[in-house]
C-alpha cells in the first residue's frame, strides 16, 4: 500500500493528565503516516487524485493547538477520526506522537505512543 508521510511535525499544545500540563502547556511531536493508493496521481500528475498533505496538515494542527486531552492515545485517535471524516481517499492511518517534555523525574529522549487504525475501524 501507499503512504503519505508526515514526519516530526511540531506543536505547542495543553494536554496531560496534571493540571500544571494543562495551564503550562508542552511540545508534542507527531508522525503521520496515510496509506491510500496513489497510481492515479502517479500516473495524472494531478492533486485530485491524492490528498493535500497541506490540508491534513491543518486537521492536525487544529486538534493538537485546540484541543485539550488527558491522553496521547485520545489525541492520536482524533487525529484518525477526523483525517478518515475529511478525506475518503485514505485506508489506513499511522499515527505516533511524542511527548519530550513529559512530567517524569529522570533522563529520556521522549515518551509517546503509537496507533494504527483501518477506515472501517472509527472509534469515537
Amino acid at each position: 500500500m501507499d503512504k503519505i508521510i508526515m514526519k516530526n511535525l511540531g506543536f505547542y499544545g495543553y494536554h496531560g493528565v496534571l493540571k500544571e500540563e494543562n495551564k503550562l502547556g508542552q511540545k508534542f511531536f507527531i508522525d503521520v503516516e496515510m496509506y491510500l493508493n496513489l497510481e492515479k496521481a502517479g500516473k495524472t500528475d494531478d492533486v485530485n487524485d491524492t490528498i493535500s498533505y497541506a490540508e491534513t496538515y491543518k486537521v492536525v494542527k487544529k486538534i493538537v493547538e485546540n484541543e485539550n486531552h488527558n491522553l496521547l492515545e485520545k489525541i492520536a485517535q482524533r487525529i484518525c477520526n477526523e483525517l478518515f471524516k475529511d478525506f475518503e481517499k485514505i485506508d489506513e492511518i499511522k499515527v505516533k506522537i511524542r511527548k519530550p517534555e513529559a512530567p517524569v523525574h529522570g533522563i529520556y529522549d521522549y515518551f509517546g505512543i503509537e496507533i494504527r487504525r483501518k477506515r472501517n475501524e472509527i472509534i469515537s
